[in-house]
């Protein structure tokens, strides 16, 4: 099933880089403007509230991520570089913009999916079209949100407008990686 061994390999991050730094940084500020301005009987209101929204979210995080594993172990990789891998074209551009039109749920199962797309052999470009028509023409929010509150009139006209974006997303990430105005490597 697994042709080659080094596909499911992912680069070693350390759990601590400067992104992580510069939002625990934030945190530290936020907090400690919080504690001050407002005093320590509020400090630990939103304190509580955020473990709270944390260990609330925490399962559906790992169900993303489950998701997106068994997409990994699933998807031949073959059929994923031939349909959506950097060799496919406008065809491989309008498959992932399609597969992002029909992928339900929200960003806890979109991302982890694009990611596993990408360590199974789809290019950036097809994961930006696939991730933009999951963010833009989605049809369950189109059902769930958009049409019961505004109406058809207004989900079409949005729809018509938005459609050639993902396709456009990901023409866009292409030429970036080609020119190398971005970087995408599997080495550090």
């Amino acid at each position: 099933m697994i042709d080659d061994p080094k596909v499911y390999q992912r680069r070693r991050r350390g759990a601590f880089d400067w992104s992580t730094a510069a939002i625990a940084g934030l945190v530290a500020v936020c907090a400690a403007t919080v504690f001050v301005r407002e005093g320590a009987a509020h400090f630990r209101a939103v304190l509580t509230g955020d473990v709270v929204l944390f260990v609330d979210m925490l399962p559906k995080v790992l169900a993303g991520c489950f998701i997106g594993t068994f997409v990994m172990a699933l998807l031949p990789r073959d059929l994923v570089v031939r349909l959506i891998g950097s060799e496919s074209g406008m065809v491989g551009l309008l498959v992932a913009t399609f597969a992002g039109f029909l992928l339900p749920g929200g960003p806890l199962t979109a991302y982890p999916v694009a990611a596993a797309l990408l360590a199974v052999g789809a290019d950036a470009g097809a994961a930006v079209a696939f991730l933009t028509s999951w963010t833009l023409l989605g049809y369950t929010r189109a059902l769930v949100w958009e049409l019961p509150f505004f109406g058809a009139d207004f989900v079409i006209w949005r729809v018509a407008i938005a459609l050639p974006l993902p396709v456009l997303a990901g023409v866009l990430a292409r030429m970036a990686l080609r020119s190398g105005l971005i970087r995408w490597s599997d080495e550090p």
